[in-house]
């Protein structure tokens, strides 16, 4: 699964941004079910960022998510006022260039 996270930091602020991105990202990756973290910026806006990460599996996120050293370092970053309103922000993978079709979890 996929979790995409898009958030609009002033770049005043972006150096600052990043270090929390990356400590929350360092706390994720040790969780069980971390596949990958990335960082990313639009490059017709240099304000608008996006995190995403791949997971196992929706629990493996969830349960990532209610770890209490994870939500201590992520919460600065996801309550620190650049969340874009409330949208979607996970995402099951139906299809790659690897294994092809894949059937929805969802029940």
């Amino acid at each position: 699964m996929l979790v995409i996270v898009r958030f609009t930091v002033p770049e005043t602020d972006a150096d600052r941004f990043r270090e929390q991105v990356a400590a929350a990202v360092a706390a994720l990756a040790t969780r069980p079910g971390h596949v990958s973290s990335r960082l990313t910026r639009a490059l017709d806006d240099p304000s608008s960022w996006a995190l995403v990460s791949e997971w196992e599996s929706v629990g493996a996120y969830r349960r990532a998510l209610r770890n209490p050293e994870v939500r201590m370092v992520s919460a600065p970053v996801l309550a620190g006022g650049w969340l874009h309103g409330e949208e979607p922000t996970a995402y099951e993978v139906l299809w790659d260039d690897v294994h092809g079709p894949k059937t929805s979890d969802r029940a």
